[in-house]
């Protein structure tokens, strides 16, 4: 008996792939070289030098004059402002496509409505800031209209896929139980909808809300193609300095950001391990 439960570990460790040769290994040298610059850059966001590579002495000064900074402090408002926006109405556009995809019977078509409300994950990010600069500008000149609100439009859109996911994994996670129920009660849809189906359903849009936050505040691409003069986003901010000259405060600005995302995306596997 002993001989068979040896036999039936050692197999068991043949097929599990941390006890294959050098997997180790190279599963920490990943890891070093994925966290290793970033632990740099938080690192010499507290150094007092100037120099982003000679350390003085531990200080705050490049926090400090990063959040004196007026640019930064009008690129950080405009962020905030488009990704609140973006966040909003992104999460009721995607709330609406995972319902209108899960919650009816199968017809022709679904796995194209999937393809379609998926696909701006899979083109390239350039790909869609030029499409939708083309398209604007084409707006634009037809209307005359002009301002933020195309830069909100385009980050609205690219942030439907990413709030979708979440909410349409928590829709087919759901029991049909409590909204069959509640119908047998003659309640109407939007009550049961309401009632039911919204509560149970919190949890994935709270997820979803924060993952399309967390895209609209990083995203560079797009709305550098996009903004019009004076809606300089903080990652176009830090985009322009680096240009001009790497200091440690670009670092600090983007150990902010780190913290920012770390935040939302840990509140984002918590929501997500609750609902499991």
């Amino acid at each position: 008996m002993a001989d068979l439960k040896q036999a039936l570990r050692f197999g068991g460790r043949q097929k599990d792939l941390r006890y294959q040769p050098g997997f180790t290994q190279m599963a920490w040298l990943c890891i070093f070289v994925l966290y290793a610059p970033i632990f740099m850059l938080v690192l010499y966001s507290f150094n007092d030098n100037r120099s982003v590579t000679l350390w003085t002495e531990f200080s705050l000064r490049w926090y400090m004059a990063a959040y004196e900074n007026a640019g930064i402090q009008r690129a950080a408002l405009i962020s905030v402002e488009v990704a609140l926006v973006a966040t909003v109405f992104s999460t009721i556009f995607a709330t609406m496509a995972a319902l209108a995809t899960t919650r009816t019977a199968p017809f022709k078509g679904q796995a194209a409505a999937y393809t379609i409300v998926n696909q701006p994950l899979m083109v390239p990010e350039i790909v869609t800031a030029i499409a939708t600069l083309s398209f604007f500008a084409l707006i634009k000149q037809l209307t005359g209209v002009s301002g933020i609100g195309y830069l909100m439009v385009a980050h609205t859109v690219f942030c439907i896929p990413f709030a979708y996911m979440p909410i349409r994994a928590r829709l087919e996670d759901m029991d049909l139980t409590l909204e069959r129920a509640a119908a047998d009660l003659y309640a109407k849809p939007f009550q049961i909808f309401r009632r039911v189906t919204l509560p149970l359903l919190m949890p994935g849009i709270v997820a979803g809300a924060m993952l399309a936050f967390v895209v609209s505040l990083d995203d560079v691409i797009i709305s550098l193609l996009v903004a019009g003069p004076g809606e300089t986003t903080l990652p176009i901010y830090i985009l322009g300095q680096i240009r001009r000259e790497i200091t440690p405060e670009i670092n600090a600005i983007s150990s902010v950001f780190l913290l920012i995302s770390v935040l939302f995306v840990t509140l984002f596997f918590i929501i997500e391990g609750k609902r499991k």
